[in-house]
């Protein structure tokens, strides 16, 4: 797999606080709509129901439920839905804007966030579960490399982060698990699902993160929304500026297209 190029900010930033190594970063593209290499995994899913503060089983705020371990793509508004996902957050200065344009829009988004930064923000992930968003685990140090790491290493990178994120939130659990450049493992996958947490990919890279400016990354998303539904931004690791003036151009052109949003498939 490819890997984003530029991606290892997180590493970098907290390797020295949370005594975390962090390896070079680049990113990955899914392109396809099932895990290629993930049909034949055992499930190890946990039976446990979770109901969320609305009362819908299986949702973020309890127990874990039962996810499978496939890699999703797909969106529960079928196929004209459109999953937005944002990365790498929360973060103070851009995660209020982001919610804002979403606001704005009335679109609902999954925020894929990394440990220690909703630990040092649980304001802003009690917001994000506030207005309706989901939770999803981004691991703790943004390793793209952890998938040529021991299993004991996945399981530290995925369950603390799970925990930061559940505690700062004030009990809502992650919903996906998302490897950062996309590095899956069997292990991992099967980890994340058991604790309620399918794995989840993406079809269309934004680019945002490499700022190529705002027309660049609508351009990109308009051109690659045909691979499937899953968008992803980022609201944190630099300035993000122009992912704000992108979502404000491609939320509004997405619903004149006839689409419509939702999340990606548990």
């Amino acid at each position: 797999m490819a890997r984003h190029n530029g991606r290892g900010w997180h590493g970098r930033v907290l390797a020295a606080a949370l005594g975390v190594t962090a390896v070079a970063t680049a990113a990955s593209v899914w392109t396809a709509q099932a895990d290629p290499s993930g049909g034949g995994d055992a499930a190890g899913a946990a039976g446990r129901p979770a109901v969320s503060a609305a009362g819908t089983p299986g949702a973020q705020g309890g127990g874990a439920a039962k996810v499978a371990v496939t890699i999703a793509h797909a969106s529960d508004r079928g196929e004209r839905g459109v999953n937005i996902t944002i990365d790498d957050g929360p973060d103070p200065t851009w995660t209020p804007q982001v919610l804002q344009v979403l606001r704005e829009y009335g679109v609902k988004a999954t925020f894929c966030m990394v440990g220690p930064q909703a630990k040092a923000h649980p304001d802003l992930v009690k917001a994000v579960v506030a207005a309706g968003h989901r939770l999803c685990d981004h691991t703790v140090s943004h390793d793209t490399a952890m998938d040529h790491k021991s299993e004991a290493y996945q399981s530290q990178q995925i369950l603390d982060a799970e925990r930061m994120i559940t505690e700062a939130s004030g009990g809502v659990r992650p919903m996906y698990y998302r490897a950062p450049g996309g590095a899956f493992t069997p292990y991992s996958r099967s980890l994340a699902a058991s604790h309620g947490m399918r794995p989840l990919g993406w079809n269309v890279d934004s680019k945002d993160f490499e700022r190529p400016g705002a027309a660049a990354i609508v351009a990109t998303v308009k051109q690659e929304i045909a691979n499937g539904p899953t968008v992803l931004f980022h609201d944190a690791g630099g300035d993000r500026s122009q992912t704000v003036a992108a979502l404000r151009e491609v939320l509004p052109w997405l619903k004149q297209q006839g689409y419509s949003f939702g999340f990606p498939v548990r």
